[in-house]
């Protein structure tokens, strides 16, 4: 009976500290579940976007054109002439002087060529 009795003692205290083991155990990782949530739910802030700056009137680019200012697309980093047809159109640009577009680091738009243009070469072929 004795022996029956430790064996028994030695069984409830093995399975307690299982138990204990195992309720740490899961404690730790709803604790760490919890944590990651309540992490990545702080950091991301609701993505709200500013209001588009409205597209320049006839009248802005009017003025733009005479003060022999520049569209500098703001997405492409490119900047467009007066006289051609992207010229203030683009969704996300501004103007300002072509030498302040070059020192912010903007290149200037290839443009289309006109119909009347002619591409012109500069090499000439030789034959021997």
């Amino acid at each position: 009976m004795y022996y029956m009795n430790r064996l028994s003692t030695k069984f409830i205290l093995s399975a307690v500290l299982a138990s204990a083991t195992l309720l740490s155990f899961g404690a730790a990782t709803l604790s760490a579940q919890a944590t990651a949530t309540a992490t990545s739910t702080a950091t991301k802030a609701p993505k709200v976007k500013a209001p588009a700056a409205p597209p320049p009137s006839a009248a802005d680019i009017a003025d733009a054109t005479s003060k022999g200012m520049v569209w500098v697309n703001l997405n492409t980093k490119v900047y467009h002439k007066p006289g051609v047809p992207t010229y203030g159109t683009t969704k996300n640009g501004k103007f300002m002087s072509e030498a302040d577009a070059q020192k912010a680091g903007y290149k200037a738009a290839q443009e289309p060529m006109t119909k009347g243009s002619k591409k012109t070469s500069t090499a000439t072929a030789t034959k021997p």
